[in-house]
């Protein structure tokens, strides 16, 4: 779905209602991108009670939240324009901050923790929907997005010796995009727990 196609007056016609009835309820595209953004986002709550260790917790947010955001990529272009606030949005900055309880940490330290995360995953998700062509303007590739074509072009620099550290790295083929998502949220985890005097907790 491109955002430049929604309209109140499509979704009008989607439910079989006049726009004028439908800005009985809201004012605006704006507003109408605000409740869908916040309704999609109900999508990354954690239903049951979160896992009591502060790692465990993060991270099933953290992929939660990436699931989501793959699965509904005008979410990522909608992210940068203005900020969402709606019900859904605020109980999962709620269940973020309870997932860092048990750290005893102040306020303002646990929500930077949380901006920390949530930046990662927004530009990890970023690159993951650039690369299967899901960005506005962009079209699919023609190749999966965990491989890099090794054309002419590229072979041809790659063997000029001028790039010793990069072409190994391509004649291996690059890291699955899942395990480069788990190991740097681990690696941001780990920073943060070395910052904060928390010890290791098996994680």
């Amino acid at each position: 779905m491109r955002l430049a196609a929604v309209s109140i007056r499509r979704v009008a016609a989607e439910l079989g209602a006049r726009a004028m009835t439908l800005y009985s309820h809201i004012d605006s595209k704006d507003d109408l991108l605000d409740l869908m953004y916040d309704e999609v986002n109900a999508g990354v709550l954690v239903h049951g009670g979160l896992p009591g260790d502060w790692r465990a917790a993060i991270s099933l947010i953290a992929e939660r939240t990436r699931a989501v955001l793959l699965s509904h990529p005008w979410m990522v272009e909608l992210a940068g324009r203005r900020p969402q606030i709606g019900p859904n949005g605020l109980r999962h900055a709620e269940q973020s901050l309870a997932a860092l309880t048990p750290l005893g940490l102040d306020p303002g330290s646990a929500a930077r923790i949380c901006t920390a995360v949530d930046d990662y995953i927004l530009g990890h998700v970023i690159r993951e929907v650039m690369a299967r062509g899901d960005a506005p303007g962009r079209s699919r590739p023609s190749v999966p997005s965990e491989g890099m074509t090794m054309g002419p072009y590229l072979r041809h620099m790659l063997d000029s010796g001028e790039f010793p550290n990069l072409a190994p790295l391509l004649a291996e083929g690059l890291p699955q995009i899942e395990q480069t998502f788990s190991e740097g949220l681990q690696w941001l985890l780990d920073g943060i727990a070395r910052a904060h005097g928390v010890p290791d907790s098996g994680a």
